[in-house]
């Protein structure tokens, strides 16, 4: 079995992701495509989250509803913390949601071999935060509006 921890040295960006089927994830950031902090689970990988690291926003949901996939990136602004008591944690952020055309379709991922094999498409339900290799993170940005 290989080893699925997050290392920050192969560590190209934290995937942080919203279910858009619970939550009008598109009137929200229609509203303020700026986000400012995020839910994460209490854990290492939330205690590896530093200023400074690439972020991405997931958008998850029932398939054919929206364009799921990458919807914004951006930068962790600081470290996680701990919410109330048995809570969530929550790292603070500054991404910014694309507009709908640049957004980059889950289906559009899943057929780049360099990304088919995504943590976010292998585990889709594992909790915040998800990650991308240095690799994967190069290849993204292939599909990404500004490179």
């Amino acid at each position: 079995m290989t080893d699925r921890r997050v290392r920050l040295a192969d560590l190209g960006a934290w995937l942080v992701k919203g279910n858009a089927d619970t939550t009008d994830l598109a009137a929200r950031f229609a509203r303020e495509p700026r986000v400012s902090g995020w839910c994460v689970r209490p854990g290492y990988r939330a205690r590896l989250m530093r200023a400074g690291q690439p972020v991405v926003l997931w958008a998850s949901g029932s398939r054919g509803r929206l364009p799921y996939g990458v919807w914004g990136t951006g930068r962790v602004t600081g470290p996680a913390q701990p919410g109330e008591p048995g809570g969530p944690w929550s790292v603070p952020l500054d991404l910014v949601v694309l507009d709908e055309p640049l957004r980059v379709r889950r289906e559009r991922l899943r057929a780049d071999s360099r990304l088919a094999g995504l943590e976010v498409f292998r585990q889709p339900q594992a909790a915040n935060p998800s990650y991308l290799t240095v690799a994967q993170f190069a290849a993204l940005r292939d599909h990404l509006p500004h490179g």
